[in-house]
């Protein structure tokens, strides 16, 4: 069966073998993120509708699980925000109904949770990781270029009244953008929202493949520590310290020798290996953080975007 809604099971640091399960087009969302992976939003909305078929994803979810394949969790995420397809609920509910041996992991950016319907279809989650990149308005506007009907206030609200009904676990995700969120005044206010918000862990991230916007660097690991250590509202983990991808299960090394084959006949983009090798851009871009990380290859900025070239060349 071909699979138009999942993809994977993608090697992720933070969740082991995640089958990718994607609610929206690329690139639909309530925010354009300078560095989303992704790309720049294409739909910036806060609308909840079916964007795909729902009965399509249940269809699909049926056929592969029937498998059954080792997975560590089954995680709602993609090519945009999960919480904006208004069939989430009932994709959650069929996989805690039919396949109750998974768990199940939703990322969100927290922005649709001041809505009490999305907070509800969220409840049987095993585990949601929403975002907090910034507690001031102007940080979280220049991090987030949020939809114009997003505040921060609202969405701190709701991340905040969604731990208070939540049953499962929450790993709040603050991510670091050098110059905008990484000063000692931003994290203190950063770290007021979590002790309110009381997450079961903070994964404390930061650029590890090309972003949005070109001029986004990685934050160091000096500044990564400092700012751990400035957090006490909750355990803090640093994510770029996490084991390297090629330690989970579901790395596939063949994968990564047909993208290096790939690049050194001529440099490519996240896109155009994504078309060339049949696989979700996220789970592309997975492949080549372990490439970049373990020195096989460099990126340079063209005309079409980011392009990955063997290091050597």
């Amino acid at each position: 069966m071909a699979y138009h809604h999942l993809f994977g099971p993608v090697p992720s640091r933070r969740l082991g073998i995640s089958l990718g399960i994607d609610l929206v087009p690329h690139k639909t969302c309530s925010y354009n993120c300078i560095y989303c992976e992704c790309g720049k939003t294409t739909d910036l909305t806060t609308e909840r509708r079916e964007y795909v078929k729902t009965a399509e994803v249940i269809e699909e979810l049926r056929e592969y699980l029937g498998t059954s394949p080792e997975l560590d969790y089954i995680t709602l995420a993609g090519s945009g925000e999960p919480t904006l397809h208004s069939g989430m609920g009932e994709i959650i509910r069929f996989l805690k109904a039919e396949f109750p041996a998974y768990r199940i992991a939703v990322l969100t950016n927290g922005s649709l949770l001041p809505d009490p319907e999305v907070r509800a279809d969220l409840m049987e989650a095993d585990l949601v990781i929403p975002t907090l990149n910034a507690v001031s308005e102007p940080a979280f506007r220049k991090i987030n270029r949020p939809h114009r009907e997003i505040t921060q206030k609202a969405v701190i609200e709701g991340i905040t009244a969604f731990a208070r009904e939540f049953q499962g676990a929450i790993w709040l995700e603050v991510f670091i953008v050098p110059g905008i969120n990484d000063s000692d005044e931003e994290v203190r206010l950063i770290d007021a929202a979590i002790t309110a918000i009381r997450p079961d862990k903070v994964q404390l991230n930061t650029l590890d493949r090309p972003g949005a916007v070109a001029w986004v660097e990685p934050a160091d690991e000096a500044t990564l520590k400092r700012i751990a250590a400035l957090i006490t509202g909750a355990p803090v983990e640093i994510v770029a310290a996490l084991p390297s991808r090629d330690t989970v299960a579901s790395f596939h090394e063949e994968v990564a020798d047909f993208i290096m084959t790939m690049v050194r006949r001529r440099p490519a983009t996240a896109d155009d290996i994504s078309r060339s090798t049949g696989l979700h851009k996220n789970e592309v871009n997975k492949y080549i953080q372990f490439l970049l990380e373990s020195g096989e290859i460099t990126r340079k900025t063209g005309e079409r975007g980011v392009f990955f070239l063997p290091k050597n060349d």
